[in-house]
Parts: C-alpha cells; sequence; structure tokens
C-alpha cells in the first residue's frame, strides 16, 4: 500500500494561499517523493510501497514534517486541508507551468481556476487488471463511509460550507470526478475511459477522477474518495482501513460472490450525506434506506473488514484509532471548534499547521 497526500501552502496569519511550491522544492533539493500539483498553492507527497503500517506511518509523519519545515523557511505554512479556508485567494492561484496543465486549463476553463482541492489517495496492490475492476464495484457502497471518517474541509470563501466535506462537493465539478459506474471487466472499463477520453470529458487515462479505480500506471486500486487527512496518524489509520476492504472484497470475488448494487440514486444520496455530515451526523443506510447515525456505518465497516485486519496484523491499531477519532472528532469538527473560540480564521491556520506537522496530536480514548 501507498499514499499520496495533498497540501495547500498557506499565508499564516489570513489564511490565504501563496504561490510557493517552486520556493519549497528547491529549498528541500531534488525529492522524489514530493510532486507539483495543478496550482503552485499546493504540494504533493508519495509514499513508497509498504505493507508494514507502522513504516507508512513513520514515512508520512517525516514527509509532513519536512514540508512543514520547508514551508516555514518559506515564510508560509503547510496546510492539510481539503479546501483552503479562503476559496476565492485559491482560485486566483497561478497554475503550475507544465504542458500537460495548460492544456487542461485550456480545455476546461473556469472548472480548471475554480477551488483548488487537496485529497488523500490510497493505493493498494491489486495487479490483476480483471479483479482491479471487481475491486472497484464491490468498494462502490463503501466509499460514503470512507468519505465521512476523513471529512476535514468545512471552510470556504472565509466561512463555514455547511458541510463537513466541502471538499466532495466542490471537487464534482469535473466531469468524471464522480462515483464509479458498476462495470462488467476490464473490457468494459477500457471502452468507458474510451469514450470519456473520446468526448473531451477527460484528456488521458490520469483525468479518470473515479473515486475508486484501477490505476492507469502502477498495479494497484487507488482509492480517491478521501479528503487530505488532518493528520500523519489519521491518514496511516486509513491507508490500514482501505487495505483491510481491499483484502476483504479480494475474498469475496475470488470466492465467486457479486458485488453488491445499491440504487444509484440512494448512493449518490449517500455521498451527499457523508460529505455534508461527515462522522458528527447521519449517514444513510444503503441496506435499509434510513438515515442512521454516521459511526454506526464505521462500525459496520469494522465488522466487515475484522478478520483481514486480524490477517494484516492492524486490528488493534485500527480499533485504537478509531477510537481516538470518536474522541477527538473529525478534521472537519476540530476545524469548527477552533474557529468556534474567536471566529478567527487566523487561528485556524495556526492550529492547521500545527497539526499537519504532527504537532497536535489526536485525544487519548
Amino acid at each position: 500500500m501507498g499514499v499520496e497526500e495533498e497540501f495547500f501552502l498557506l499565508e499564516p496569519h489570513t489564511g490565504q494561499t501563496v504561490p510557493a511550491v517552486e520556493q519549497i522544492l528547491a529549498g528541500i533539493g531534488s525529492h522524489e517523493l514530493l510532486q507539483r500539483e495543478i496550482a503552485t498553492c499546493q504540494i504533493e507527497t508519495a509514499t513508497h510501497p509498504h505493507t508494514d503500517l507502522a513504516a507508512l506511518r513513520r514515512q508520512l509523519t517525516g514527509l509532513r514534517a519536512e514540508l512543514a519545515g520547508a514551508a516555514r523557511q518559506a515564510g508560509c505554512r503547510l496546510a492539510a486541508c481539503g479546501t483552503a479556508p479562503l476559496e476565492h485567494s485559491a482560485s486566483d492561484a497561478p497554475l503550475t507551468d507544465d504542458a500537460r496543465y495548460r492544456r487542461i486549463a485550456h480545455a476546461y476553463g473556469a472548472t480548471c481556476r475554480g477551488e483548488k482541492c487537496c485529497g488523500c489517495h490510497v493505493h493498494i496492490e491489486v495487479p490483476e487488471r480483471e479483479e482491479a475492476v471487481q475491486v472497484g464495484n464491490h468498494l462502490r457502497p463503501w466509499l460514503p463511509t470512507l468519505l465521512a471518517l476523513t471529512a476535514n474541509s468545512p471552510f470556504t470563501a472565509g466561512g463555514d460550507s455547511g458541510y463537513a466535506s466541502w471538499r466532495a462537493m466542490t471537487w464534482g465539478r469535473w466531469p468524471s470526478a464522480a462515483l464509479p459506474p458498476y462495470l462488467q471487466d476490464a473490457a468494459e472499463h477500457r471502452m468507458a475511459v474510451e469514450s470519456l477520453i473520446g468526448s473531451g470529458a477527460i484528456l488521458d487515462e490520469g483525468m479518470l477522477y473515479w473515486l475508486v479505480r484501477p490505476s492507469h500506471h502502477l498495479p494497484t486500486v487507488e482509492v480517491r474518495v478521501a479528503d487530505v487527512c488532518a493528520t500523519a496518524d489519521e491518514a496511516a489509520l486509513f491507508a490500514a482501513i482501505v487495505r483491510g476492504l481491499v483484502m476483504s472484497v479480494l475474498s469475496d470475488i475470488r470466492a465467486g460472490r457479486p458485488a453488491p448494487r445499491p440504487p444509484e440514486t440512494l448512493l449518490e444520496a449517500a455521498y451527499w450525506r457523508a460529505a455534508r455530515d461527515g462522522l458528527e451526523g447521519q449517514g444513510l443506510d444503503l441496506i435499509t434506506g434510513a438515515l442512521v447515525p454516521a459511526w454506526h456505518l464505521v462500525e459496520a465497516l469494522l465488522a466487515r473488514i475484522t478478520a483481514a485486519l486480524e490477517t494484516a496484523g492492524d486490528l488493534g491499531t485500527v480499533r485504537d484509532g478509531l477510537a481516538r477519532l470518536r474522541v477527538s472528532g473529525s478534521g472537519a469538527v476540530r476545524q469548527r471548534a477552533i474557529y468556534a473560540q474567536r471566529r478567527a480564521m487566523g487561528d485556524v491556520v495556526a492550529w492547521l499547521s500545527r497539526q499537519s506537522a504532527g504537532e497536535v496530536a489526536l485525544a487519548a480514548h
């Protein structure tokens, strides 16, 4: 498993985005695990592949600490949040000077210039393409719960969006940034990609922004549903949960058990509800169609993957991590709690900076 994390670069006091990626990369020097994003106010990390969860967590922690230090040297702050607190500054951020990004900007106009988003993408090794497509089918009903677990973007344009994950809403403006369709096999997946490219909805397979997809360049399934996690510990927790889920559904696939197919309207409603409420509100039970506390759906997810987590040696770590998250609240509710103290966005930015760099830990359970 491997994890990609996207971060904002923010001015320390106002929360406005800072186009400082080149300055930061120049300060750090050559680094294979750091990447530019489409806007110069963003930067991305990508871990090595790991089988050991503790090693993945150490690398996530180290990368964040290195970037946070480089950001401070550049006069800005690293922020792990799904949307920048001041949306209008993000929308004005210069684009990275790259041929592919220029093509995207030309093709998609205001969609590209709009609010920037930072996510967390988890790759799980699934080398067989047919199995990778089927894994996506089996994961579809769990995507709303995975989003709720990582909701970390309540603010936009200097105020509260009313959503725990505003990133999930604004990211959906891209043509392919959506729940993936149910696909019979790899051939149908290929046909879908070719149709999207042929229509101009995407320029290439790299722009297939489905919330789960077979990677176009790695032997993995890539889960793309999450906001960037508030802390490295939460990112590692999320990766462990995703790996446990992929392991679980692979067992079903190899046993010939079909993927559940909830009604598309219900699945879309569940995704919207997860974006709105996150962990602290209601989620939609796809079996009954009823609203239930979001944590009930997390508990169902944990029950589903318990055997796989035991096999991987991650069960205790995941249980402890979820217990801490339940006490501390989601990244979204923590941001709101800081803002509520003085209604100052600068306080939120300072908190995000400390939290992103590992200077703030989740409360013990």
